[in-house]
């Protein structure tokens, strides 16, 4: 079993303590999002979790329990989102300076294969362009490159009911211009670059398709070789293996602008009053009125060795 921490919401200092609390119990509990009132248990062992990916701006409030999760044999992969954009449009995150220093770090620490950088969403304003994208790009592969071998890039998208205010997706010609710079500068500091969810053709410009939950990756993250199935939870054109999510939406506090995961900063707020450290779900606790579901927690790890 492949664990998500999570594409629902990002690891805050409030989330770090309860997930090692999750961590130091051995299970979890996740709201069904569309079946408020089913609750699925979820076994977190070394013997049942293969591995857990980390999905982040902002590792540093998880860097301090590194050594207690190694030491009890989880093995940690992080998707690091990193890009140039300031507080108008990521308004909850901190310094990006001490947040690269943070990647660089974790890149030292764990090594190039397990920190996979993401310059994520691309998108353009009024004073964003181009030109501005590839001025930045190139400075952040030049001192990213050191500390992981990927970028994953993807264009911005529209989501229902979430007003991009001024943000917009690159046109045509500029997509085509942003993924031949892309794909060339990445190549050029050592770093394979991938698309994720775009329809496109990209690899005329060197740029393959993103497997954020890729098993070859994990294979070697595990050292051995495991049996995953393609996830189809997720968008047209992802190229992830299955995972379980145990995060929840509306519950981020970076409040980027571009963000799927919250309706909206009032709701975000209230959901987050509702957390508990304690608690086997990282929103609220089961109640009388919740059905629990024990899922089918197994390791995938495969039974005997793959020739090919």
């Amino acid at each position: 079993m492949i664990v998500s921490a999570s594409r629902r919401t990002d690891i805050p200092r409030w989330y770090a303590p309860w997930l090692m609390n999750r961590l130091r119990a051995g299970e979890v509990m996740v709201r069904e999002p569309y079946r408020p009132h089913r609750l699925r248990r979820y076994a977190l062992t070394p013997e049942r979790v293969d591995a857990v990916v980390f999905w982040t701006k902002d590792p540093r409030p998880l860097l301090p329990h590194l050594d207690e999760l190694e030491g009890m044999g989880f093995r940690a992969l992080f998707q690091f989102t990193l890009t140039p954009y300031g507080a108008d449009i990521e308004p909850g995150l901190g310094d990006k300076g001490e947040i690269l220093a943070a990647f660089q770090a974790l890149g030292r620490r764990l090594g190039r294969e397990r920190v996979l950088w993401r310059y994520d969403p691309v998108l353009l304003t009024g004073a964003i362009g181009v030109d501005w994208h590839r001025e930045r790009f190139r400075v952040l592969c030049e001192r990213l490159s050191p500390y992981t071998d990927q970028v994953t890039l993807s264009f911005l998208d529209s989501y229902p009911g979430r007003p991009m205010d001024g943000l917009r997706a690159p046109d045509h010609r500029e997509a085509a211009e942003l993924a031949e710079f892309f794909g060339e500068t990445a190549r050029a500091f050592g770093l394979a670059p991938v698309m994720c969810c775009e329809a496109g053709d990209y690899a005329r410009y060197g740029i393959g398709r993103a497997a954020c939950i890729d098993r070859v990756r994990l294979e070697r993250v595990c050292g051995c070789p495991l049996e995953l199935k393609p996830d189809r939870g997720q968008r047209p054109g992802c190229g992830c293996c299955e995972s379980v999510d145990i995060g929840a939406y509306d519950t981020c506090p970076t409040g980027c602008r571009y963000c799927y995961a919250n309706r909206s900063p009032g709701r975000t707020a209230a959901r987050r009053s509702r957390h508990s450290p304690n608690s086997p779900l990282l929103v609220g606790i089961p109640g009388p009125e919740d059905e629990i579901i024990d899922a089918d927690c197994v390791s995938a790890r495969a039974s005997q060795l793959r020739l090919f």
